[in-house]
């Protein structure tokens, strides 16, 4: 991990980009790793501990460890956020300075402060016992840390790239056919995941599984066009994409439990042609 993520933010670092030609990046790319590692651990783990009975297991003493961790990690990960605003300040480079002060009031500033809500403010709630030990405060926050890690991977590559020397060529940020292959595989990334209906079914019925997968599909279908912006697709993309998957999944044997044993694979056929046809 130590030496993935110093090579990547080396990558960074070495470049001439305002926001990006700083010598803070290696420790704070490492310390990002630990923070949402540790963070999306604990989500699998509280999952994993409900549905698989694993109290005597994984107890709240191990959760409230990771959570101090996180309350260590997310304070190094603010100092790395405070320090490079401090650095565009002190160094009088006028780029550096525009660059920073964009991030956090211009047009992308919604997506600054979602990080900086997200990483630096949501782990101190684990400065309390109480928070610590309540399962559904770390199941959300370690959610929000995942989703304020990703959104400061954004602010590091699209803020510091949508507006540079020229005004001239200034923009909002819009894909390339490479991101648009993102967008596609992101849409698949809930299909690959279908398989996990198997455990929700551990705790849920078949029939509410199904409920939920087409309120699912239906409100990322509906609100596609009341986020007209590329974050907005692929949140919305992913929404529609898990209702479908997880409906086509439990769908067939919903349909089977309205017919016999003897007439099912009859039926069975006729269910697909007809839906083929359609």
């Amino acid at each position: 991990m130590v030496s993935v993520h110093t090579v990547v933010s080396f990558d960074f670092a070495t470049s001439v980009i305002p926001g990006w030609h700083t010598t803070i990046f290696p420790p704070y790319f490492v310390a990002g790793a630990i923070f949402s590692g540790f963070a999306m651990v604990m989500t699998l783990l509280i999952i994993a501990r409900k549905v698989m009975r694993l109290e005597h297991y994984i107890t709240a003493k191990h959760l409230d460890n990771m959570a101090k961790v996180l309350v260590l990690t997310g304070l190094l990960v603010g100092l790395a956020y405070t320090t490079e605003l401090f650095m565009a300040w002190y160094s009088g480079n006028p780029y550096e300075r525009f660059t920073f002060y964009n991030r956090a009031f211009g047009p992308y500033a919604w997506a600054y402060w979602l990080m900086f809500s997200c990483n630096v403010f949501v782990p101190q709630l684990f400065w309390f016992r109480r928070m610590r030990r309540s399962i559904p405060v770390l199941f959300v926050a370690s959610l929000l840390v995942n989703v304020g890690m990703w959104f400061e991977r954004f602010n590091i590559v699209v803020t510091s790239l949508h507006r540079d020397y020229l005004p001239a060529s200034w923009s909002h940020y819009t894909p390339s056919s490479v991101e648009i292959g993102i967008l596609q595989s992101l849409r698949e990334v809930p299909g690959f995941l279908a398989f996990a209906v198997v455990f929700l079914l551990w705790v849920l019925r078949e029939q509410t599984v199904a409920v939920v997968a087409l309120m699912l599909l239906g409100l990322g279908t509906a609100a596609t066009g009341f986020f007209p912006t590329v974050i907005g697709l692929y949140v919305t993309t992913v929404i529609m994409s898990l209702g479908f998957h997880y409906f086509e999944t439990v769908k067939q044997s919903l349909a089977l439990q309205w017919v016999d044993k003897e007439r099912a694979p009859h039926f069975l056929g006729q269910l697909i042609a007809v839906g083929s046809f359609a």
